[in-house]
């Protein structure tokens, strides 16, 4: 008993000396009741250490404690209860004892018992979806080895519910079940078990105080919480025109589209690209944005008096009171310390006047952060001022009225010092440099460092959300350093496809190297795959169709030819072969062959400004056709096509895969020499095969895409494509090759008489192209209109993906005279886009096509359509 006593002594010591959790114990153990020494915990006594021994399921190295054998120790004492600390601390014991074994004089034995938490053999989920589990993973991160107690149960709780209530589930409940392992000593498995509930989704939003700011704006302005769907236009409608005839003067007091927004606002709740699931910090953002908005419609002073959000019938509520304050303008306006721009100028630019509403968002933008670049910044930074700040300051307040002073420091015109790229770790810094326009020793030019970006994104190589510029000024001495920073991405493409042409079923495969480097070929370490970073292009395409159709291509595309300027040098080779499938020793064989080479010369040029490109190229084609019959014009022979092309492009868009902003524009010209107005032969009276023998043309060509950003990521993509072939000699007329076909997915590579295919959805391929005597031979001319809304669901570089809805109109006609650009086919539908790195743009449309063609039933409708590399655009 008296051994017994001295063990909950030394305890409560211990528990009340150091702090340590209650399963850390010191216990005095017997020894068999003989020659112990009485402990007093108050009175500590000085022993020898005689021994230390270990128990329970875990050890440790002894030289790890703050005490070894033969040295002496208190007991109770200082040592001993760090120890107690110090293994505790190490979170990986869920008990420890040290025990006094034996006592004999001054002599103490102890005994350390360890007992070690259970390790994590295995984890598994109930309740989610299988993408849901991988995300929750890559958050909890746990991995099998990890001690299990309940802090890190507890954590792991916590974090599946906040992943689920980002996503909307406020009621869902997350708990674990431990469950020993069978096959692992002192292992045990998680289940997290996961009970969603119903998604909670806002329900209302309800402002108190907003007498001047309709909810419809302040709504509007809350980008990231908003109300769910809802469609009842006619709720209730009775009460609102009863209240319009009542109260007449009310409806004079705002414009009639703020009235009808007000109306709506309540009764159609349309969702399509936001969800209207709650987040906080979505939440926390939007009341600064409902403040910014009060700021720009001159409610300076506004603010949010209190506000709340509570769960009714199962979904979210939010209350949201605003104090709007008085409405203020702006009066005098006058600037100070410009000396390189007169006032008048800066007023104009600022484009405020006295009595405007006053807006803080407006007064700054125009100050510096004008999208368009119209701006006083930009004004000046265009012209070197890297160093160049306004600070607007409100001098005077009174009544409802602003003035404004604005105090300019020029600072000194600044100069480029080092231009250095980071982040490129195939392309080599020469191709990058050499398309960059900030040159060392220029003035600072703030739009040539915008117009770098777009040319960097134009080339394919590199993420277009991580490309960053980082200046780096230096005021003492006037010069700036600038680096570009990029992030690789794959630009190489592989592409396959199927597709039916006369002989039925062809497939492709294709592969483009797009910064392919040929100097580099004979160098065995650049084969990674390819060798590449010179920024040229090698493509190689094969079509089969067994013995019925082959098609090979391959072409090389220098962009800087020289390495001094941006003169680009492209070159292509193809042969394309279709025969009826008989061998070529049978009398009844027959086959189709084309040869061709391209060459083309394109230059950058400056004007009307540095978009724009011109390029010459020269192409021959050489036809063969032997015994092919319901095809061509002409059964037997051959055909010339010796033609010079000349094109201008502009292209200004924002960026290549996602483009929110820019246009591009092709014009063309396609000519062949008029050989018939060399000579006095009277074409009337020749063949087909005579007529054709030297083809004989003028092809024009116009396109225009035009892409604006509605708001956020959201575009609108305007097109229009338009072509004309002409001829020289009106008793020859256009010839039967090199024709437009317009419908379809634009995908068929069977075009073995030179056709363009121009793609329409909502019909069947060359379904809009018209017939002579039954037959297609294909339009002379053609237009083709299309809008198109884009929305992203992913801008990553990996896999983009969007989404798109579109209208369209087109019609080909096969003479001058029976051109109507006012009756075209119409069609309408949705698709979705994913560009992948290694395969391109890849299209899936539906369309839906209005209009029936005539003599060529059932070729409009309902239609689903796949493309590559916009195929159908």
């Amino acid at each position: 008993m008296q051994l017994r006593n001295y063990s909950v002594l030394l305890i409560s010591f211990f528990i009340f000396c150091c702090k340590i959790n209650l399963y850390s114990q010191v216990i005095v153990a017997s020894d068999n009741g003989n020659n112990l020494q009485e402990i007093d915990y108050s009175s500590p006594k000085n022993y020898e250490l005689g021994g230390i021994t270990f128990s329970g399921n875990a050890q440790i190295d002894q030289r790890a404690l703050p005490f070894m054998v033969g040295e002496r120790i208190d007991v109770p004492g200082d040592k001993i209860s760090t120890a107690i600390k110090m293994l505790w601390n190490t979170g990986i014991y869920e008990n420890i004892e040290i025990s006094v074994t034996r006592i004999v004089g001054d002599v103490i034995f102890l005994d350390i018992k360890l007992e070690a938490r259970a390790r994590l053999a295995a984890f598994a989920f109930s309740g989610t979806k299988k993408s849901e589990e991988n995300d929750i993973r890559d958050k909890i991160k746990l991995s099998q080895g990890n001690v299990v107690n309940d802090n890190m149960k507890r954590t792991c709780v916590n974090i599946i519910k906040e992943y689920y209530v980002g996503k909307g589930y406020y009621n869902c409940e997350v708990s674990v079940e431990e469950k020993p392992d069978e096959k692992i000593n002192n292992a045990v498995n998680l289940f997290f078990n996961v009970d969603k509930h119903k998604k909670v989704k806002i329900e209302k939003i309800n402002f108190f105080g907003n007498k001047e700011v309709s909810k419809a704006k302040l709504t509007k302005a809350m980008k990231g919480t908003k109300e769910r769907f809802l469609f009842i236009p006619f709720y209730k409608a009775d009460t609102a025109i009863a209240f319009m005839f009542k109260n007449p003067d009310y409806y004079k007091s705002k414009d009639i589209l703020e009235h009808v927004t007000d109306y709506f606002a309540d009764r159609v709740k349309l969702r399509i690209f936001k969800s209207s699931k709650f987040n906080e910090d979505d939440y926390e953002q939007d009341k600064i944005s409902l403040i910014e908005k009060y700021n720009e419609l001159g409610y300076r002073n506004a603010y949010i008096e209190k506000d709340s959000f509570y769960i009714k019938d199962g979904n979210i509520n939010i209350d949201i009171a605003i104090a709007e304050g008085e409405k203020y303008y702006f009066r005098n306006i006058d600037f100070v310390g410009n000396t390189k721009y007169p006032t008048g100028l800066l007023k104009q630019l600022l484009n405020i006047g006295k009595g405007d509403v006053y807006n803080q968002t407006r007064l700054m933008q125009n100050l510096s952060m004008n999208p368009e670049g119209n701006d006083i910044s930009s004004l000046y930074m265009n012209d070197g001022y890297l160093f160049f700040y306004a600070n607007p300051i409100e001098v005077l307040i009174e009544n409802d009225s602003i003035d404004i002073e604005i105090r300019i420091h020029e600072g000194k015109q600044a100069r480029y010092n080092k231009i250095t790229v980071s982040g490129n770790t195939k392309t080599n810094d020469n191709v990058i440099l050499r398309e960059v326009t900030t040159i060392p020793g220029q003035l600072f030019n703030r739009s040539d460092i915008i117009r770098t970006q777009q040319v960097l994104l134009s080339l394919g190589y590199f993420d277009q959300e991580k490309l960053n510029v980082v200046p780096k000024p230096n005021e003492t001495d006037g010069t700036v350093d600038i680096e570009y920073v990029v992030a690789e991405t794959s630009s190489d493409q592989l592409e396959l496809s199927a597709g039916y042409g006369a002989t039925g079923l062809v497939l492709s495969a294709g592969i483009s190297f797009n910064n392919f480097s040929f100097k580099k070929i004979f160098n065995k370490d650049a084969w990674t795959p390819v060798p590449s970073g010179d920024g040229q292009k090698l493509s190689l395409r094969i079509s089969t169709n067994a013995t019925w159709y082959q098609s090979y291509s391959l072409s090389f595309t220098e962009p800087w030819l020289g390495g001094k300027k941006p003169n680009s040098l492209g070159a292509s080779l193809y042969y394309q072969e279709q025969t009826n499938g008989y061998s070529r020793k049978d009398s009844r064989f027959a086959s189709i062959k084309i040869i061709g080479a391209n060459l083309t010369f394109a230059k950058k040029v400056k004007w009307p400004d540095d978009y724009f490109q011109i390029s010459h190229g020269l192409i021959y084609q050489y036809y063969m056709v032997n015994n092919y019959s319901n095809l061509f014009i002409f059964n037997n022979g051959y055909a010339n096509n010796i033609s010079y092309v000349f094109s201008v492009m502009r292209n200004s868009v924002s960026a290549p895969i996602y483009p929110r902003e820019g246009s591009e524009i092709l014009f063309s010209v396609q000519l062949t020499p008029p050989y018939s107005l060399f000579t006095n032969k009277d074409y009337s009276t020749m063949t087909d095969q005579q007529k054709y023998k030297m083809l004989e043309f003028h092809k024009w060509k116009f396109n225009i895409s035009w892409f604006t950003k509605i708001v956020d990521n959201l575009v609108l993509n305007v097109r229009m494509k338009t072509g004309f072939m002409g001829s020289y000699n009106p008793k020859i007329g256009a010839p039967p090759f090199e024709r437009f076909y317009l419908g379809g997915d634009g995908l068929s590579s069977y075009a073995l008489d030179g056709r363009e295919v121009i793609g329409m959805r909502g019909y069947d391929d060359s379904a809009l192209t018209p017939l002579i005597d039954g037959n297609e031979y294909g339009g002379t001319i053609y237009n083709k209109f299309t809008a198109e809304i884009r929305y992203p669901i992913t801008l990553n570089p990996s896999a983009t993906i969007y989404l798109l809805a579109f209208a369209e109109a087109g019609k080909a006609w096969t003479d001058k005279r029976m051109y109507s650009p006012f009756n075209m086919y119409k069609s309408a539908g949705a698709g979705v886009r994913i560009y992948l790195p290694m395969f391109g743009l890849l299209g899936f449309d539906w369309g839906y096509g209005f209009d029936e063609v005539p003599g060529k039933p059932g070729v409009n409708g309902s239609r689903f359509h796949i493309s590559i590399n916009q195929s159908i655009d």
